[in-house]
């Protein structure tokens, strides 16, 4: 009874505008106007929108240019060391107009890993290996290798 009693009271209060509801009425009557609640003319307001959405594209362009060259780091890697292909990457480079290339300073470690990988293989490379070997083991190396083909051969011929 009670509830009744005091929704049917507050209902006519509101209706006499004596509080209640006034405060819902205010919050409403706020300016509708983005630009007027902003402190701006309606033109200003329209030119900070197009700066701030060509800011937006802005970033994103660079954001993805970023992640184009890093998927070009992850394909160029994933070619070195004959790893399987993602098509995520491949994706992604072609996203970002599939004129992406290696940073400059990724670019100038690669050739430097490619002179070092040539130097190794080169006969010049080799050599050098070999001085960095010590000369007792390379005699121990070499007898146990000729000790092994001369076991060999004993078992194959009789006549050793």
């Amino acid at each position: 009874m009670a509830f009744l009693m005091k929704s049917m009271l507050s209902n006519q209060v509101k209706n006499l505008g004596l509080g209640g509801g006034g405060e819902e009425s205010k919050e409403e009557s706020g300016p509708s106007d983005p630009a007027a609640a902003a402190g701006m003319t309606r033109e200003e307001y329209e030119e900070y929108q197009k700066q701030i959405v060509e800011e937006k594209m802005e970033r994103d362009a660079a954001f993805t240019q970023k992640k184009a060259e890093r998927a070009c780091l992850r394909v160029h890697l994933r070619e070195k060391y004959r790893l399987p292909k993602s098509e995520m990457d491949e994706n992604q480079i072609q996203m970002a107009g599939d004129d992406v290339d290696l940073p400059e300073d990724l670019q100038k470690m690669v050739a430097e890993d490619q002179v070092e990988e040539e130097d190794k293989e080169s006969i010049l490379g080799q050599l050098q290996n070999i001085q960095n070997m010590d000369i007792d083991t390379i005699k121990e190396k070499a007898q146990a290798t000729f000790t092994e083909i001369k076991q060999a051969a004993e078992q194959k011929c009789c006549v050793m």
